[in-house]
């Protein structure tokens, strides 16, 4: 029944036209954590049965996980979660070429940690993402309506997935901001909303997505079904890795006093047993291995065309230029506009490789990891058919990864500097300018998990190198000793473009140091920018919001 649910939903969205008009107007900046009534239909029209309470109170929600509009989305959007999380970090830059990519000073502020209090797009993040959070309680509120009069043996899995997504967009919110509001109702006031200790929201998320695993199918979501896309209990799982790995940095209340707790003594409940972070971290990735996932044989077919059958992606984006208005902008952006023209496409020519992710890959040294060709172009750039492909003046387009830098303007590379974004495999029947294809984008997949287990049993004083080596091995890439440093190597080079750089370097106390075209910043320890600031247009709305150290 799920199924033919399924399909109509996503056949037939007109149906869920009550639910968009809520949002319109959900989350503007005088009426945060405030609903719009208007052109809202009767919500008892459209919760009489039990197809009806799933279309409209779980299906729904995730039209929001993919995006088209900037800052909305988990990724494929731009100025949003994937933004934040990878242009503050050392793994990618967008230069100023010329009048390109100079944006008021936008792209410079993310790479130079210069965002500010008034940012637009961390308040337009923010507004994202709470308004998921509302409209998760807003569904859980009919659910329990429902019940109160129904049966349907249905009704605790759809109340666990919505759980499981209010948990997750939780998550997200706690990662980038630290203290926030943990709100559980959909018509609270904001002069009543009140602000949690960031150990506060992890414990809230952790309960929540344990006690909401059990009741979820252990479906593999990026795979085509039912439960396509959707939260399963392999997508829970692997957030609860993922919590008790930063789970120093998330327990940590006071981030400006240079210490941390320890995650030895960071202590978890699992089945009964208490477990350490470290220990916790190993348990949730072993279940994934238990629930059928594992490495791809070709690290590529991830990111194909059509990569739905992928027994190593978690948790995807589903993408389809017919059904879905979601949109993938990263390959759009990065690529020269020539370069993209020869695809029959558009580009933008702006994101690149900083300096740093080329030493990293070993870019041009005999020790170039096999990765590299993979997730970047380099070099002289060809068609889809081999052709050289060529500039306006009939030079050929050739990158120049070393020439990147913070500014290029008026550089004989100022269009050419940098390698570009690969990965996903181009969809020459792509369309609106390349933004709307079929590779569904990743957002978890099997590969983290492994190295996420591997740095787990280092830090727990236990030896990570067969989880290391086996991604590494699936490249043809050399054996290593799985030290921290190594580990943290080894995502970037796993993880490329990803959205993971961030949340890593600070997990590793990196996320300040100098590099290429930034100078250090104030150290860590300060708690300096390691979160982004509650946004001021929200904060002076309720005094009982204190903005983060260090703003």
């Amino acid at each position: 029944m799920e199924e033919e649910m399924m399909k109509q939903y996503m056949k037939n969205k007109s149906r869920l036209g009550f639910f968009l008009a809520m949002c319109l107007g959900l989350f503007s900046c005088s009426k945060f954590l405030e609903e719009n009534p208007k052109d809202k239909l009767p919500e008892d029209d459209v919760y009489n049965t039990i197809s009806e309470v799933y279309l409209n109170a779980v299906a729904s929600l995730y039209t929001y996980v993919g995006g088209y509009s900037d800052s909305q989305g988990l990724q494929g959007t731009g100025r949003g979660v994937y933004d934040l999380n990878t242009f503050t970090s050392d793994e990618a830059i967008i230069p100023t070429r010329g009048g390109d990519w100079y944006d008021g000073g936008f792209w410079q502020g993310l790479y130079l940690h210069d965002w500010g209090i008034e940012n637009d797009a961390i308040q337009a993040t923010w507004e994202y993402l709470y308004k998921v959070v509302m409209l998760s309680n807003k569904s859980l509120e009919r659910i329990d309506k429902f019940a109160e009069t129904h049966s349907a043996t249905e009704l605790p899995a759809y109340r666990a997935e919505v759980r499981a997504m209010r948990a997750m967009y939780y998550y997200y919110l706690m990662d980038l901001f630290g203290r926030i509001p943990l709100v559980q109702s959909s018509s609270v006031a904001m002069k009543d909303v009140v602000q949690s200790e960031r150990k506060t929201v992890f414990d809230f998320v952790v309960k929540e997505l344990q006690e909401a695993a059990p009741l979820l199918s252990d479906a593999h979501s990026n795979q085509s079904g039912p439960y396509y896309g959707r939260i399963t209990r392999p997508v829970v799982t692997f957030l609860l890795a993922k919590l008790a790995l930063n789970s120093e940095v998330y327990t940590d209340n006071d981030w400006t006093d240079g210490q941390r707790p320890d995650g030895k003594n960071i202590k978890f409940t699992v089945n009964g047993s208490e477990l350490n972070a470290w220990e916790t971290v190993i348990y949730y990735c072993d279940q994934l291995k238990t629930m059928g996932y594992k490495l791809e044989p070709e690290y590529e077919t991830n990111f194909s065309i059509f990569n739905e059958p992928s027994v190593e992606n978690v948790f995807t984006i589903p993408m389809n230029k017919t059904l879905y208005t979601n949109q993938m902008q990263y390959l759009f952006r990065s690529r020269h506009y020539n370069h993209a023209k020869a695809y029959g496409l558009s580009g933008e020519n702006g994101p690149s490789a900083t300096i740093e992710a080329l030493e990293t890959f070993g870019y041009e040294t005999a020790e170039q990891d096999p990765r590299f060709d993979i997730c970047y172009f380099a070099g002289i750039v060809h068609d889809l058919k081999g052709n050289i492909i060529k500039l306006d003046n009939g030079t050929v387009l050739e990158y120049l990864p070393w020439k990147v830098s913070l500014d290029i303007t008026d550089t004989p590379y100022e269009q050419t500097a940098g390698a570009r974004m690969k990965k996903y495999e181009v969809d020459p029947t792509a369309t609106k300018d390349g933004k709307l294809m079929e590779n569904d984008i990743v957002l978890f997949r099997y590969a983290d998990a492994l190295l996420m287990k591997s740095e787990a049993k280092v830090r727990n004083g236990a030896n990570g190198d067969e989880e290391l080596n086996e991604v590494r091995s699936r490249v043809n890439a050399s054996p290593r000793t799985a030290t921290l440093e190594n580990i943290l190597a080894e995502r970037q080079l796993e993880l490329a473009w990803e959205g993971w750089r961030r949340q890593d370097l600070v997990r590793f106390g990196k996320f300040t140091r100098a590099y290429s075209s930034r100078p250090q910043l104030p150290d860590e320890a300060s708690g300096y920018t390691t979160v982004f600031p509650i946004p001021e247009k929200i904060r002076v709305m309720n005094t009982n919001l204190t903005q983060n150290p260090g703003y």
